[in-house]
């Protein structure tokens, strides 16, 4: 009972807090409802973006992963850091400079029209197809597993799912939609308090209670001891991060997510100034730098805990928090990783109607639309994407692969052309809008034939031959099967190579002949921070440190 009204009393608690905060601001103007009225601060900022970042897909997939392979996955967080260090010092004054309100209207004024909206395009199918399901099925698994609702609803899992997808969706809208980023960003800032809080509360009490003694020291020491494959960064060919992929696609993927990306970079477009947007970005980055204490170590503890007994290496961070959590937390922890959910699913669909609304709407909809218009329009079509997501998330639990690794390849068809795309254009003022159109398709055409046709099929031939050979051996076809190929990620890191020098040969054939220049528009003050450069050392230093030291 009091874990139900702990659930409840904090969930209504942050809601409060989010209207009361928006109470004030014009939701009807393009300027409130997308950007909050670019009224946001630093604290709010990196709230917003860590909760963005961080729900349960990262929680239970990044869990699930070290459960199988140990602290080697670490490297999606903290090299997440040296990602947004780079966009907060490099990035961030190129765009705010602009006054732009979605990267696709940066593209807009680099190339034209129709890039901008192929773009707009890519980003919503992949909100829709595959961030939004996997944030509704994550959140679900978590729920399902850590409150056994199959047995206590007296349902089968797969109603179970179906049922939790849909109620989190239905609730979720109700923010995104009608409240707006500032709604949004408020719920975000106090709901990553509490993550903080609760996911520090999970490792805490998962080593003393694998300790001999009771104590935090005496459960480290023994997951050290007895557990010594699961501390070494420096993954094989047979892991989910070979140990050559950190120089190719894992800095690839990590540029797209926080250097481009419109459902993070939205919170930062809302700040009030680019001092704060950097003072955010870099807050952010330095709690990045210490995630994986809440979404890697809690894995290798249950692990310790429960080693073979757990086939399903996704299920192991909720059956920790059900087994080490005392029952009156778990409600709190409950609405916590609720708020979570929340929180990354509002803020793409925010992303989602902005996108659609400011980009698409008036190009091909309604090329008169006002502001009150277009901002309808626009949560209109939020509602739509919320539907199908909702409708694809139950039958995410059949990815073979697990959670994670099935987020990362299937985002990879659209990071890659994305950020070479934006790359370039800041980069050289030449290369001409049929250039920035011909990454775009042909990026994610290639990816899409190496991902699901020529891979598999150098797969499939490399394990007929092995069984031709009388190969046997598990661990020997495993290896077989992974050099037969390269990893996605070695694959992203090709094709961005490729992406650009297409778009440099267009260029140099096709010139464009009206020079670009970029345009400044003073929507906020643009001076930099001046500690920003001091501060991104440092966080790097820090990242760099870790692998040193494992």
């Amino acid at each position: 009972m009091f874990s139900i009204f702990s659930f409840v009393g904090f969930t209504l608690l942050v809601a409060v807090i989010a209207w009361y905060s928006t109470r004030k601001t014009n939701e009807n103007t393009a300027e409130g409802y997308y950007l909050g009225g670019r009224s946001l601060g630093a604290i709010t900022i990196a709230g917003s973006l860590l909760l963005t970042n961080l729900s349960a897909e990262q929680i239970v997939g990044l869990n699930g992963q070290s459960f199988s392979e140990g602290i080697l996955v670490m490297a999606w967080e903290t090299l997440a850091a040296i990602a947004m260090v780079i966009t907060a010092i490099w990035f961030l004054p190129k765009y705010m400079k602009k006054g732009i309100t979605t990267i696709p209207e940066f593209i807009e004024g680099r190339f034209d029209e129709i890039t901008k909206s192929i773009l707009s395009i890519l980003f919503l199918i992949a909100f829709g197809i595959v961030l939004l399901p996997t944030i509704l099925y994550a959140g679900s698994k978590a729920f399902i597993t850590m409150f056994e609702l199959p047995e206590t609803l007296g349902v089968s899992e797969t109603a179970a799912y179906w049922i939790c997808v849909w109620s989190i969706g239905l609730i979720g809208i109700i923010y995104a939609i009608y409240g707006g980023l500032k709604a949004v960003a408020v719920s975000d800032l106090v709901n990553a308090i509490g993550l903080l809080i609760g996911g520090l509360l999970i490792p805490y009490f998962g080593l003393i209670m694998i300790s001999d003694d009771d104590s935090i020291v005496g459960g480290l020491s023994k997951l050290w001891v007895e557990n010594q494959d699961k501390f070494d960064v420096t993954g094989d060919v047979t892991s989910s991060i070979p140990v050559g992929t950190i120089f190719t696609g894992m800095m690839i993927a990590q540029m797209y997510y926080w250097g481009t990306n419109q459902s993070i970079l939205q919170r930062v477009f809302g700040a009030k100034s680019l001092a704060e947007g950097q003072k955010g970005v870099l807050l952010a980055a330095f709690v990045k730098f210490l995630i994986p204490v809440i979404v890697v170590l809690p894995g290798i503890i249950a692990y310790n805990m429960f080693g073979s007994e757990l086939t399903d290496a996704d299920a192991s961070y909720p059956e920790l928090v059900r087994r080490v959590l005392p029952g009156s937390l778990l409600g709190f922890f409950a609405a916590v990783l609720f708020g979570a959910i929340l929180s990354s699913f509002n803020s793409l669909l925010n992303s989602s109607a902005t996108l659609f609304g400011f980009d698409l709407y008036k190009k091909f909809f309604n090329k008169e639309a006002g502001e009150l218009q277009t901002v309808k329009a626009g949560k209109r079509f939020g509602l739509g994407l919320a539907i199908v997501s909702m409708s694809i998330a139950p039958f995410i639990r059949y990815a073979p692969d697990g959670l994670f690794s099935y987020i990362q390849q299937a985002l990879g068809s659209l990071s890659v052309p994305i950020l070479a795309v934006v790359l370039v254009g800041i980069l050289t003022k030449k290369v001409p809008a049929i250039g920035a159109k011909v990454a775009l398709i042909s990026g994610v055409i290639m990816y899409l034939i190496s991902l699901l046709g020529l891979g598999p099929a150098m797969v499939s031939s490399a394990m007929e031959k092995a069984a031709a050979a009388g190969i046997t051996d598990a661990n020997q076809l495993e290896i077989i099967k992974a050099e037969a190929y390269p990893h996605f990620l070695h694959i992203m890191g090709i094709l961005f190579v490729i992406n650009v020098i297409v778009m440099l040969v267009i260029g140099a054939i096709k010139p464009k002949m009206d020079v670009y220049q970029p345009e400044v528009t003073e929507a906020i003050d643009t001076t930099p921070w001046k500690y920003a450069t001091a501060v991104g050392i440092l966080i790097t230093l820090l990242v760099l440190s870790t692998y040193l030291i494992f």
